[in-house]
């Protein structure tokens, strides 16, 4: 099978014939499927930033010490950080039309590429069920306006805390997700691009309101120091300040992985790039510091900081005595949860199920694994710990991200062979499949980090697993592969 290429687009002049490597969810998108503009990049951005942990996140950092300026560097570093091998990764969805796990097959192997695609899928699914668990609470708080009845769901009962009406609510927000999963990828371009500007002005109008109630923004910021749970000394301000930094590293080290599966629709390389930089360096401190703000202000007005949006609307809508006002505002908490879930948490594992045996597992029925794990994993306990997952799995992540980086970027210059990423005997075969160098530099990557758990004097290593584990992994990968596909390369251009 030959290549065609158009305008550093390429494609396979005949489609793989299905087989053990290929369904039609894994099968190069065609140019003529590649319809996605800056502006589609930008609005999935916008829809993935726009959710209830974001507008949370700065909560913990500022109850670890930091200043609110110091928790929206952090997101902007961390931000900023992840962006660099995003685009990297992106770059081949774009030019190739591959999914991710078919991406990883160029630096792990057809079965190798089993272990970053699974790792990314593990991750998917804690964050789908954590997020879906958050849009079940809105659900629950929606169904309360409008049924007042709704609250007596159950009578007494509990499980782990938690009543009849909440996990009900975990469920139809479960259901609503698998929808969008069964209708397919165009569905979630068209959700994403409809919701975006209906989620900015969301945010803008809970700051205005926040600003008009309260005096101006001067006002909230300056009374900002009452959120801190303590005062930092200015080493201890840097101890702090790395493991958030590496933190927001890792709230994305899962998108800079699976990108490709989103990138392998864009219409050119100048569309993914700029539509990811604008859309992922502006929104997500934009909605983080509304979510300061805000609460901010709730400390003026109520003489308590109200962190989460669900709680704060359930009392807005108490104080104004107009449910309609917490029904539209549940609702739009509903699209921005609903707009991350899906896009975030469900494409990457779908995939990845599918990779597992394309001939029996398609994107809908990867999906549907993705969900019902979703909700083994008990959403409700893992979100207590909430920066624990967040720096544990970026480590892992970042040494997958190593290695993908510097097979694609540093040692095939941007160049792979389309067809071979579906054949078991192509040039990505290795040995029976597996690239032991790239397991090999990746689970190194992986326990260099988790030393700095177990050393003392070497916490930093663990404090800053992405970057630890991302650095050695590349550098040992490229030390062990440079020359095979140096000789690669050679036979190619001879």
């Amino acid at each position: 099978m030959t290549q065609v290429a158009r305008a550093d687009l390429i494609e396979l002049a005949e489609p793989p014939a299905l087989g053990p490597l290929v369904n039609a969810d894994l099968a190069p998108t065609p140019l003529a499927a590649r319809t996605w503009g800056r502006w589609h990049f930008a609005s999935l951005w916008v829809g993935l930033s726009v959710c209830i942990p974001t507008y949370m996140l700065a909560a913990s950092m500022i109850r670890a010490g930091l200043t609110w300026w110091e928790s929206l560097l952090a997101i902007l570093l961390g931000n900023a950080v992840v962006l660099v091998p995003m685009i990297i990764n992106a770059h081949a969805g774009t030019r190739y039309g591959i999914p991710f796990p078919v991406y990883a097959r160029a630096a792990y192997g057809p079965r190798g590429a089993h272990l970053p695609s699974l790792l990314r899928a593990v991750v998917a699914c804690g964050w789908f069920g954590i997020q879906t668990w958050i849009g079940g609470l809105a659900v629950s708080a929606l169904l309360g306006f409008l049924w007042p009845g709704w609250a007596q769901l159950g009578a007494a009962w509990r499980f782990m805390g938690y009543g009849a009406p909440e996990y009900a609510g975990f469920l139809i927000f479960w259901a609503i997700n698998l929808w969008f999963v069964w209708a397919g990828t165009e569905s979630i371009k068209w959700m994403e691009t409809v919701s975006a500007p209906f989620l900015i002005l969301m945010g803008l109008g809970l700051l205005g309101w926040a600003m008009a109630r309260v005096g101006g923004l001067g006002v909230i910021l300056n009374r900002s120091d009452a959120l801190m749970g303590q005062h930092l000394a200015g080493g201890t301000r840097l101890a702090v300040l790395l493991p958030w930094v590496t933190a927001m590293v890792g709230y994305w080290a899962t998108l800079s992985l699976n990108i490709p599966d989103f990138t392998r629709y864009a219409r050119s390389q100048t569309d993914q790039a700029i539509g990811q930089a604008v859309g992922l360096l502006t929104t997500m401190p934009l909605f983080a510091f509304i979510g300061v703000a805000v609460t901010s202000a709730t400390v003026l007005l109520y003489g308590q900081a109200i962190w989460n949006p669900v709680d704060l609307v359930t009392r807005l809508a108490a104080e104004y005595r107009n449910p309609l006002l917490g029904v539209g505002a549940m609702v739009a908490i509903l699209v921005a949860t609903l707009t991350t879930n899906v896009a975030a948490n469900v494409v990457a594992p779908a995939n990845s199920f599918a990779n597992l045996s394309p001939r029996r597992v398609s994107f809908r029925a990867g999906g549907l694994i993705a969900a019902l794990l979703g909700i083994a994993i008990l959403p409700w306990k893992l979100l207590d710990m909430y920066q624990e997952w967040l720096i544990s799995y970026s480590g892992l992540l970042g040494a997958v991200g190593g290695v993908l980086v510097c097979d694609y970027l540093v040692l095939r210059r941007g160049r792979l062979e389309l067809a071979d990423l579906y054949r078991e005997d192509g040039v990505y075969a290795y040995s029976r499949g597996i690239n032991r160098r790239a397991i090999a530099a990746t689970l190194v990557g992986i326990l260099v980090a988790l030393v700095g758990l177990v050393v003392p004097g070497l916490g930093f290593l663990f404090s800053g697993a992405w970057f630890s584990a991302t650095l050695v992994s590349f550098a040992l990968y490229y030390g062990l592969m440079r020359r095979r596909v140096g000789r690669t390369r050679s036979s190619e251009a001879s």
